[in-house]
């Protein structure tokens, strides 16, 4: 089961390569530890891990301890991974922490190959990022095994059909839940994104920055808004980009991507010159053939299940770059080839070669479900179905039973029905809404702006394609970031780069 939720745009292209190759107050928990200024972080050179070469001389890596429950802050610890490449330039105004999105991306892994993207502002900034809590290096979560996952994607029908595959589709869901509790035991109910907001305070202060500068992307603009809800007055300058709209509960998350996604689809349609509600049909009539009977691929013992298919569209869909790779993909399909969506999909899933897995999707889950309150039943979710599918033909039926799967029979409760954002006094915040992004559609980020309150969210619009704004080709996006980031240069609220 795959969520397609949150993450960034640079890991979805770093993955179409793989695939062508292949609401307290912000005072409690921090206590007095500003006091101490920079604390003793040892920096010192990155390693590597697991086949991951270890990156450039640039880059240091640490370790910080962190509570466990930020209820008990004398009490049990865990450790968090760091990672920053110093400034490059005289002129040095602090640290720029990065969080890429998921839940559950690595931020250890991604930011060496984001460096290229942010060089202007490395020049002012140390870039820092980390492995949030319950991701990767940072007690990552790991809830199923490499030929579990392997043997659930050809088992489980994401849609199910009938009484029985609705049985496997549940079971499935309880599953991996129990796996994860078991991997995760008593930090299972400790990975919120509250929980990690109050890390990246501790981070703040560890770097000794009096404010936090922050770039949150995708799921990180969740987490960015979440911490300028409790601390606001340790908000430095802080970039939100795919913005996830803090107003929907797990319904409206899934609607959202559900219409974010068709509308990606509908543009990627159009400029192959195919009418988008014909080629839309054209494609759900495809994934009901391959529901029926998966294609066989050039995988040895591996078939192109309807899910799978799905995913590798999906994929592409995230970036204009992967849109050549759709269109060969799909017409493979249709010929009756499901390597290159199965490719695809393997991408999205970080599988490699060798058939071993990612997690990214395990610390996601944990993550997410953590957070939500929400568990629809089977019986709730069927009455969503008819919308979902009326939405999108080709997304709408997987995103509307993800809603029962999802957090099913979950081990813990969720939190929320929605996370606080609120943060009257922060200093200005800028949010980035791309009005074609598919995981994240452009409503969020009014919504963000509107939830952190009258004269701190600043909305910055780009007409574009793809998921997020900046180093996407906007010249116009790129310097009205560097301008807030690097000057302090606020733009009007509204502005837009076409």
């Amino acid at each position: 089961m795959t969520r397609f939720v949150r993450w960034t745009a640079l890991g979805v292209a770093a993955a179409l390569l793989t695939a062508g190759c292949s609401g307290s107050s912000g005072d409690d928990g921090a206590r007095d530890d500003d006091k101490r200024g920079n604390s003793a972080l040892d920096w010192t050179k990155c390693e590597s891990t697991g086949d991951a070469p270890a990156p450039g001389d640039e880059w240091q890596c640490a370790t910080l301890e962190v509570p466990l429950d930020w209820s008990k802050p004398d009490g049990k610890k865990i450790a968090l991974a760091l990672i920053r490449a110093e400034a490059t330039g005289d002129e040095r105004r602090g640290s720029l922490v990065f969080n890429f999105g998921g839940p559950g991306g690595s931020g250890v892994s991604m930011l060496p190959s984001y460096a290229d993207t942010v060089a202007e502002l490395r020049e002012h900034y140390d870039l820092v990022s980390w492995d949030p809590r319950g991701v990767a290096a940072s007690e990552g979560v790991r809830c199923r095994e490499d030929k579990d996952i392997q043997a659930a994607e050809a088992s489980v029908d994401t849609t199910p059909d009938t009484p029985a595959e609705e049985r496997t589709f549940l079971s499935d869901a309880s599953d991996f839940g129990k796996g994860c509790a078991k991997s995760a035991g008593e930090l299972l109910g400790h990975v919120s994104t509250t929980d990690t907001a109050r890390d990246l305070d501790r981070i703040r202060q560890a770097v000794g920055d009096d404010k936090l500068n922050y770039f949150g992307i995708s799921y990180g603009t969740e987490l960015g808004g979440v911490y300028a809800h409790l601390f606001p007055e340790k908000v430095g300058r802080m970039t939100l980009d795919a913005v996830v709209d803090p107003g929907a509960d797990m319904v409206g998350h899934a609607r959202n991507q559900t219409l974010g996604f068709q509308r990606a689809l509908d543009a990627y349609l159009k400029s192959t010159g195919k009418d988008p509600e014909e080629g839309s049909r054209e494609i759900a009539d495809l994934l009901r053939r391959i529901d029926a009977e998966p294609l066989p691929t050039s995988t040895k013992g591996r078939e192109l299940t309807q899910s799978l298919a799905l995913t590798g569209i999906i994929l592409p869909l995230y970036s204009k770059d992967g849109w050549p790779a759709l269109t060969s993909a799909l017409q493979a399909a249709e010929e009756g080839d499901g390597s290159e969506l199965l490719a695809l999909a393997d991408g999205y899933n970080e599988r490699d070669a060798s058939g071993r897995y990612g997690t990214t999707t395990h610390s996601q889950r944990v993550i997410s479900c953590l957070d939500d309150k929400a568990r629809p039943s089977l019986e709730e979710t069927k009455k969503l179905l008819p919308e979902f599918e009326k939405i999108s033909p080709v997304f709408g039926p997987a995103l509307g039973w993800d809603i029962a799967g999802w957090c099913h029979d979950w081990p813990v409760p969720g939190q929320h029905d929605t996370p606080e954002v609120s943060a009257p006094g922060a200093a200005p915040i800028l949010v980035i809404g791309n009005t074609g992004d598919p995981a994240t559609p452009y409503e969020g980020a009014r919504r963000m702006a509107d939830e952190l309150g009258k004269n701190v969210g600043i909305v910055l619009t780009w007409k574009g394609e793809g998921h997020g704004a900046y180093g996407n080709g906007s010249d116009c996006v790129d310097s009205t970031v560097n301008a807030y980031l690097i000057e302090g240069t606020v733009p009007k609220d509204g502005k837009v780069c076409s």
